[in-house]
């Protein structure tokens, strides 16, 4: 059974960092391609980062060159880096894991069918 829980989530000033966590228990592996989306209030969950698991992450338009992406190990936990915030990445931000390999997942990355793995997401505001 595998179990997302995602934390960091909170309030900031446009132009602000924070930094999400998802700690991942199970059948999780370090080569499992992890994904995070958003979801603002009235809208369609949207894909923001993917790191496919072997080295090579991938980033939506509205988020490159501000959000990183990255995976630790040891501690079986993937982590979204936010900086430089504005309101409109304000929502809901979940963490996802897929089953298929990387190559497959890759391809498919932005979509929300390509994961089978969910947390319950945190909540980002930024005002």
């Amino acid at each position: 059974h595998v179990q997302l829980v995602e934390s960091g989530g909170g309030s900031v000033q446009a132009g602000g960092s924070l930094r999400l966590s998802c700690a991942a228990s199970g059948s999780i592996q370090r080569t499992n391609c992890m994904g995070w989306f958003r979801q603002a209030p009235g809208k369609e969950r949207d894909w923001v980062a993917t790191d496919n698991g072997v080295g090579t992450t991938y980033y939506g338009d509205s988020v490159k060159g501000r959000f990183t992406i990255s995976q630790d190990s040891a501690k079986n936990t993937v982590y979204l880096q936010m900086n430089s915030l504005k309101p409109e990445d304000t929502g809901i931000y979940y963490c996802a894991g897929a089953k298929s390999n990387w190559y497959t997942c890759v391809v498919n990355r932005s979509a929300v069918g390509t994961y089978d793995y969910w947390g319950l997401g945190t909540q980002v505001t930024v005002s």
